[in-house]
């Protein structure tokens, strides 16, 4: 049952906590911003220029990954998949809720991962549809 779960609601959770934990000036966009573009690391570049390492930058990071395993589940044409389907539009509403309505999740970070969520439904569901008229279409050839 937990391969139903959409692995997206990972990013949300950890977004969350991160913004929840890391936020000093309140629950706000600017705090979040700020809690989120607070440098964890530099790597200097060949170039000479310094790359500026974040916490949102990684959770980013971790949520295209993390994506791309859920595309991956999207393929699938088990029962299973339809429940993850429907819980991962579950998650898009309440990352839209919480995007348009909670002041500390107004940030592009958070945008970023809700629009993640979006193609992961987007996906989820043309696959589906795709993969039942491919199997129309030779139930009916066969007949």
């Amino acid at each position: 049952m937990l391969i139903a779960l959409p692995l997206l609601a990972i990013p949300v959770l950890l977004y969350t906590l991160i913004v929840i934990f890391g936020m000093d000036g309140g629950f706000t966009a600017a705090g979040a911003d700020a809690a989120l573009r607070d440098s964890l690391f530099t790597i200097p570049m060949t170039s000479g220029a310094t790359w500026t390492v974040g916490p949102g930058d990684l959770l980013i990071l971790f949520s295209l990954i993390l994506l791309f395993f859920e595309l991956l589940k999207s393929t699938s044409s088990q029962k299973i998949a339809i429940i993850n389907h429907a819980l991962s539009m579950i998650l898009f509403v309440v990352c839209l809720i919480a995007f348009l309505l909670l002041r500390g999740f107004a940030t592009s970070t958070f945008f970023l991962i809700t629009v993640m969520v979006l193609l992961d439904v987007l996906a989820g569901f043309i696959v589906t549809i795709i993969s039942a008229r491919k199997d129309f279409d030779i139930g009916t050839a066969a007949g």
